[in-house]
């Protein structure tokens, strides 16, 4: 059931996703649509893909690569890798909870990289993690503005435009550049 300012989108229109494994493994993800025109996810299904991620990393369960090529309704085609260990993990954690060979799967997968890309370069949005205690926690208006926000066409969040709207969310009126 969606929460106030959720609305259900996990029954929106998907775009079609075609993968294949290659020999090493890799798997390569063909989407009819750009990053940009994926969803937005409910909050509770990102912070779910949070906790799936951590968890998968703590108990060090690796994944494959992945290959992204999304082929964007004006013709121009996007091409993201994920090779890095960590981002591989936190994908196969996502994809064996949600599937990301569904538009909803792949865009709460896509909007975990994007957060986590965020708050490696934006202090701001560091801020808004609680370190103490036993692990890490997201503020929720982060939270919020990540489910909601659209992703740009390199699948990452607009620093600025999340800024302004974490900054107008409830609980988010003290937020820093």
């Amino acid at each position: 059931m969606a929460g106030p300012g959720d609305h259900d989108v996990r029954n929106d229109m998907p775009p079609r996703i075609e993968a294949a494994a290659t020999g090493d493994g890799t798997v390569t993800y063909r989407i009819d649509a750009g990053p940009a025109d994926l969803p937005p996810v409910l909050g509770r299904d990102l912070l779910r893909a949070w906790d799936l991620a951590r968890e998968a990393a703590r108990l060090a369960i690796w994944s494959v690569g992945r290959i992204f090529r999304f082929h964007a309704a004006d013709g121009t085609t996007t091409d993201l890798a994920l090779q890095d260990e960590d981002a591989c993990c936190w994908a196969g954690a996502v994809d064996r909870a949600l599937g990301i060979q569904t538009g909803y799967g792949l865009s709460v997968c896509l909007r975990l990289l994007a957060l986590v890309d965020l708050l490696a370069r934006a202090g701001w949005a560091a801020a808004l993690v609680d370190l103490s205690g036993s692990g890490a926690e997201l503020h929720p208006a982060l939270l919020r503005a990540a489910a909601q926000a659209p992703l740009t066409a390199d699948a990452r969040f607009d620093e600025q435009r999340l800024l302004a709207t974490c900054a107008t969310l409830p609980g988010g009126a003290s937020i820093r550049t």
